[in-house]
C-alpha cells in the first residue's frame, strides 16, 4: 500500500521547502551513485553517517571530514543520504504527499525547522536503542517520520490516493489518513520491538521512524494549540469535503 496522492484542499503556497529538501537528497543521492567508487562510497557513509557508537563515546571522526565539525554533525548529514533507489523513492514520495501541507500550515522556514528536529529526534533515538552499534545510519525517513505524525495530528481525516498491489492485481484506493499513517506507525513498532536483541547485520532502524514519528506528533501540538491551525485546517477540510464531486 503506497501513498501516491493526498486530497486534503488547496494550499495557499508553493511548497519551496519541501521541493529543495527533495532536490538535496536526489542531489547528495545521484552523486553517491554515480560520483563515487564503491569503496569510496563505503568511506563517505561511514564519514558522514550516524554510527551511534561515536556518538555515545564522542569518538572523533575520521580526518577526511572537514575540520571543525563536530561528531553530531552527523546527524544532519545523515539526513540527506541514502542506501538505494528504493530508500529514496520511498522517503521522497512520502516526503512530496505529506510535506506540503505541513509547510503550508507552519510556514516555509517553520516546516525547514521542524523536520530537521524530527530528523535529529530520529537519530537520537536509534542512539538510545542501540548505542554500541558500529553500522552507520543514513537516510530521510525519520525527518520524513516526523511530517507523517504532524499530518496525522492536523490531518486525520484527510483521504489518501493509495497504490494498493496484490500480485497482479494494482489499483488506487482511498484511505482516511489516520488509517494509512496508523497502520505505517503500528507496522514500525512491531518492527521495532522485534529487532530487539537481533543480531546486528545492517538493514533498516526501525527506532529512528518511531522516534521521528513521535516528535513529529508531540511537536505539532503545542504548534497546532498556540496557533490555530488544527481549527483553520479543519474548516478548510470541511469545505472541501462538502463539494465531493470537485475536482
Amino acid at each position: 500500500m503506497i501513498p501516491i496522492s493526498d486530497e486534503g484542499g488547496r494550499i495557499k503556497r508553493f511548497p519551496i521547502v519541501t521541493v529543495v529538501i527533495i532536490a538535496l537528497n536526489v542531489a547528495v543521492f545521484l552523486y553517491e551513485e554515480f560520483g563515487l567508487s564503491d569503496r569510496q562510497l563505503q568511506q563517505f557513509v561511514m564519514q558522514f553517517g550516524v554510527v551511534p557508537l561515536e556518538i555515545t563515546r564522542g569518538q572523533d571522526r575520521p580526518p577526511l571530514l572537514p575540520p571543525g565539525l563536530p561528531i553530531e554533525f552527523t546527524v544532519l548529514s545523515s539526513m540527506f543520504m541514502h542506501g538505494g533507489w528504493f530508500h529514496i523513492i520511498g522517503n521522497m514520495l512520502y516526503l512530496w504527499v505529506f510535506g506540503d501541507n505541513i509547510e503550508d500550515a507552519i510556514s516555509p522556514l517553520g516546516f525547514l525547522i521542524f523536520y530537521l528536529v524530527c530528523g535529529a529526534a530520529a537519530a537520537l533515538s536509534h542512539v538510545l536503542l542501540d548505542p554500541l552499534s558500529t553500522v552507520p545510519t543514513i537516510g530521510a525517513s525519520g525527518a520524513v517520520a516526523g511530517v507523517l505524525g504532524a499530518y496525522l495530528l492536523l490531518h486525520p481525516g484527510n483521504r489518501v490516493n493509495c497504490l494498493l498491489i496484490l500480485w497482479i492485481f494494482i489499483r488506487v484506493i482511498q484511505l482516511p489518513a489516520f488509517v494509512v499513517l496508523g497502520f505505517w506507525f503500528v507496522i514500525q513498532l512491531f518492527s521495532g520491538v522485534g529487532s530487539i536483541g537481533a543480531e546486528e547485520v545492517g538493514g533498516v532502524a526501525y527506532w529512528a521512524h518511531v522516534g521521528g514519528f513521535v516528535a513529529g506528533f508531540v511537536l505539532m501540538i503545542p504548534i497546532a494549540l498556540f496557533t490555530g491551525i488544527r481549527e483553520r485546517t479543519s474548516h478548510r477540510r470541511g469545505r472541501f469535503l462538502e463539494s465531493d464531486d470537485w475536482r
